[in-house]
């Protein structure tokens, strides 16, 4: 799909791997609605940062734990620019919670923002799309696809989003395609420090950590490839294929 003049919604974009999708969809020409629930100066920093930079985008709240706010969202979305041709599910929760701490209101937390509100979003948005088509991308975790004991719902969630992933795209073959990305340490949990992040660094096989532009780069690749659905596009240095 080629984004120029195209509209896209990026779900939590007012912060970090968010953030950088809106900016690099707007790069490329997309007219895009940043969405926020708690980060309104952030998500208003990118809206202002795409106009200065003479792209088209707009701010819209919602906060996606409520049951049909997601799709309440895509249809907002959809009805203020008239169309609505690529949606990034990239709002979540990651909390660490190992077993015996996990509650039954933090288990409904992590899974209504990580899984039940991309599933509306997709539901809804596909909808939208049509037999025009469009692109629906999640962004995931490795989490989904190793085993992470102290971040139990976190990983769990993650892992029920590439399985969605590949159920919409049979689903909503052949006009809409879904996809997801599931970056590794890309950007690391904010109260990590200097000494951790050198360790992540040093056990994975490319010796760095990632980048938020090496999940912009993975989002392009599958908005721009047409014969590619129901794939996940791990962007991790290898860390998942070490013995």
């Amino acid at each position: 799909m080629e984004l120029r003049e195209r509209v896209a919604l990026v779900t939590g974009a007012g912060r970090r791997i968010g953030r950088a999708i809106a900016l690099g969809l707007a790069r490329e020409g997309a007219r895009v609605a940043v969405h926020y629930h708690s980060t309104g100066d952030g998500a208003k920093a990118v809206v202002d940062e795409i106009k200065a930079a003479g792209g088209e985008a707009a701010l819209f709240h919602a906060d996606l734990a409520a049951g049909d706010a997601a799709a309440g969202l895509v249809d907002e979305v959809a009805t203020a620019f008239g169309a609505l041709d690529v949606l990034v599910n990239s709002a979540g929760i990651m909390e660490r919670t190992p077993i015996g701490t996990v509650t039954p209101a933090i288990w409904d937390a992590i899974l209504a923002i990580n899984l039940r509100a991309p599933f509306f979003a997709a539901q809804a948005a596909a909808a939208r799309m049509g037999a025009r088509g469009g692109v629906i991308i999640n962004i995931a975790d490795v989490a989904g696809l190793q085993t992470w004991s102290a971040y139990i719902p976190y990983a769990i969630s993650k892992t029920g989003v590439i399985q969605m992933t590949r159920t919409l795209a049979y689903a909503l073959a052949p006009s809409v395609r879904v996809n997801a990305v599931a970056p590794g340490a890309v950007l690391l949990p904010e109260h990590w420090d200097a000494t951790a992040a050198a360790e992540i660094a040093r056990t994975t096989p490319l010796q760095r950590l990632g980048s938020p532009a090496d999940v912009v780069e993975a989002v392009l690749y599958l908005v721009h490839a047409d014969y590619v659905t129901g794939h996940t596009l791990v962007v991790d240095g290898g860390r998942g294929v070490r013995a």
